[in-house]
C-alpha cells in the first residue's frame, strides 16, 4: 500500500454497515456493480469485469437509459479477495496506453474491519498536482461520495436480505 500524498491523492472513507463479503460482492458482480457504480439517475452497463490482476474493468453509461456510452475502461493491477482491489484507467482492458478523459488515475479500493461492519477506503491517485486538483475540481467528492453511499445502500440491503 503506497502513502497517501495530499498532493496526489483523493479519497473518500465510509463505514458501511454489511460484512466485507457483502460489498466485495457489490464490487466483483457485474448484475451489483450495474447498480451503484455512477450516480443516479446515470445507469451502468458492465460489459467487462474480470477481477483478476491484469482483468479488464470495462463499463459505458446512460443519462436516458437508451443510449449507452463509454464511461470506464481500466485493467485490475492487484486484486487481494475480500481485502483490496486496485485499478487504472491509464492502460485499457486490452494493455494499451491510455490517456482517459477527465483525468487518468490509479484507484486504490480496501475492504477492512470495523465493529459495525465495513472500514470503506477509496484512494484515486493522481500523476501531479494539477491532474488531482482537476479531478476534485469536477466534483469527486460529489461524484464518489454519492457513488459510495449508493454502495453502502446496497451492500447493507444486500446483508440483511431486503
Amino acid at each position: 500500500m503506497t502513502a497517501f500524498d495530499p498532493d496526489l491523492d483523493l479519497t473518500v472513507e465510509r463505514v458501511i454497515r454489511a460484512p466485507r463479503d457483502a460489498v466485495w460482492r457489490a464490487w466483483t458482480d457485474p448484475d451489483l456493480l450495474e447498480q451503484w457504480w455512477t450516480p443516479a439517475p446515470t445507469r451502468t452497463r458492465v460489459d467487462l469485469l474480470d477481477v483478476r490482476p491484469g482483468g479488464g474493468f470495462v463499463t459505458r453509461m446512460s443519462d436516458d437509459g437508451d443510449v449507452y456510452v463509454p464511461h470506464n475502461d481500466a485493467v485490475f493491477l492487484v486484486v487481494e479477495p475480500g481485502e483490496r482491489l486496485v485499478f487504472s484507467n491509464a492502460i485499457t482492458s486490452q494493455w494499451r496506453p491510455a490517456s482517459p478523459a477527465p483525468v487518468a488515475m490509479a484507484a486504490e479500493i480496501s475492504f477492512g474491519e470495523h465493529p459495525d461492519g465495513t472500514a470503506y477506503r477509496a484512494v484515486v491517485r493522481h500523476a501531479n498536482p494539477a491532474e488531482r486538483e482537476r479531478h476534485e475540481e469536477l466534483g469527486f467528492f460529489d461524484g464518489w461520495g454519492a457513488v459510495t453511499a449508493a454502495l453502502a445502500d446496497l451492500a447493507e440491503r444486500t446483508a440483511s436480505g431486503v
